[in-house]
């Protein structure tokens, strides 16, 4: 009788210390602290995510995006849904409903010319939230479940610029070119203040230690032409352009540069297997912290920005490994200094003492354009992507000429 009455007050001992579950709610009326930052399964909502884009992997710009998409989704361990090829049209609209019905509760797209029309399933289905990468309308949507998200890469350019400014160096040293001859090419797909911003950016890391440097920039009209941004890097390499940049999603400029063995800064992505004799660097976002910080609060159920960035601080700008047998000696250490420089502040890619518009150092520029009233300078620099996350700086400094 002792045994049997021992055993059942052990077994009364151990419900008593173990018979609250950690996915139980404590009694609060005991006096029982309940906070807590532990997320378990059973708080979390199940999510099912969906990428829309433009291309497919073929292009650096989407690989960026559907890698860095594969990983954090695999890495929490949730489902989801690529759909590539998708133009900035009505098929837009189209792809983000079938998402939606197909179960998937976050979506994103990876191309400005997505936005309107993710905007549009937004407010159509209001119980999945929608981000628009690279969006800038937002803001203004007055519409809860449509978010813009983008990063600092124009900090990751100027770091690219550095790299360029310093293989120019070293061909001048060499006597390979003077110094008034340190003219660079540059890509772009479109006239927009994205790309505006990133080789203005590139230009001015450029400068920073290479103070002759001039840039000429194409505009091809498009994001993904393998022909004509092979031909616009060979119209500014036959323009006496010695090094070449890009924001364009093809290999044709690379290719070019290989070709022609001339020094190349890519982007996106490294090019050094197809382009080992020419390539230098590339910058490019690291979309993981933004998927996982907008899946997971989701999965929490809580609120995310409307309007996100991410830089350097936050791991979404990024570089690729230095091609060191092309890169001028001491590139990377100097690199390393740059960033450290922008990370603690002591350097400004937007100083607007290193630049000017029409022989002019500005001090106020309005942006009425994007947002009424708001002013982009002061403290002595551009806020690029402060007030936005997509990048607004649109004007076309000295030393770059648009051909």
């Amino acid at each position: 009788m002792k045994k049997i009455l021992a055993l059942i007050l052990a077994m009364l001992l151990c419900l008593s210390l173990f018979g609250c579950s950690k996915n139980e709610t404590p009694n609060t009326d005991a006096g029982v602290d309940t906070d807590t930052d532990v997320d378990t399964d059973a708080d979390l909502v199940t999510v099912k995510a969906g990428l829309i884009c433009l291309h497919d992997e073929n292009s650096g710009y989407d690989k960026n995006f559907i890698d860095a998409f594969k990983a954090t989704c695999e890495d929490l361990g949730i489902e989801y849904v690529i759909k590539t090829n998708v133009a900035e049209d009505q098929a837009a609209y189209d792809a983000a409903a079938e998402l939606a019905d197909d179960g998937c509760n976050v979506v994103f797209s990876d191309s400005y010319g997505h936005q309107p029309f993710i905007l549009q399933a937004a407010q159509e289905f209001t119980d999945v939230q929608f981000t628009a990468c690279t969006g800038d309308m937002a803001q203004g949507s007055d519409t809860a479940n449509y978010h813009n998200a983008f990063a600092d890469i124009y900090q990751g350019r100027f770091i690219a610029g550095v790299a360029a400014g310093m293989k120019l160096n070293e061909m001048i040293e060499a006597g390979e070119i003077t110094a008034d001859e340190a003219k660079m090419g540059y890509v772009g797909a479109m006239p927009y203040a994205e790309v505006i911003s990133g080789y203005t950016s590139f230009y001015l890391g450029a400068k920073y230690v290479c103070p002759s440097v001039t840039m000429d920039v194409v505009y091809t009209g498009s994001w993904y032409d393998e022909t004509l941004e092979k031909e616009g890097a060979e119209s500014l390499i036959a323009g006496g352009a010695v090094l070449i940049s890009q924001h364009a999603d093809s290999m044709g400029a690379p290719n070019a540069c290989q070709a022609a063995g001339v020094p190349n800064v890519s982007y996106n992505g490294s090019t050094q297997e197809a382009c080992p004799d020419t390539y230098i660097i590339s910058s490019r976002i690291d979309w993981a912290p933004y998927f996982k910080y907008a899946i997971t609060s989701v999965q929490k159920g809580e609120e995310f920005d409307t309007d996100w960035c991410g830089g350097l601080d936050q791991g979404s700008v990024a570089l690729t490994a230095l091609n060191e047998s092309v890169a001028a000696e001491g590139t990377a250490a100097k690199l390393e200094e740059i960033e450290a420089a922008i990370l603690d502040g002591s350097l400004n890619v937007f100083d607007t003492a290193t630049w000017t518009v029409d022989g002019k150092t500005l001090e106020s520029y309005d942006q009425v354009a994007y947002y009424e009233g708001n002013e982009c300078i002061w403290d002595g620099y551009f806020h690029e992507s402060e007030t936005r996350s997509a990048p607004y700086f649109d004007l076309i400094i000295d030393g770059i000429t648009l051909k």
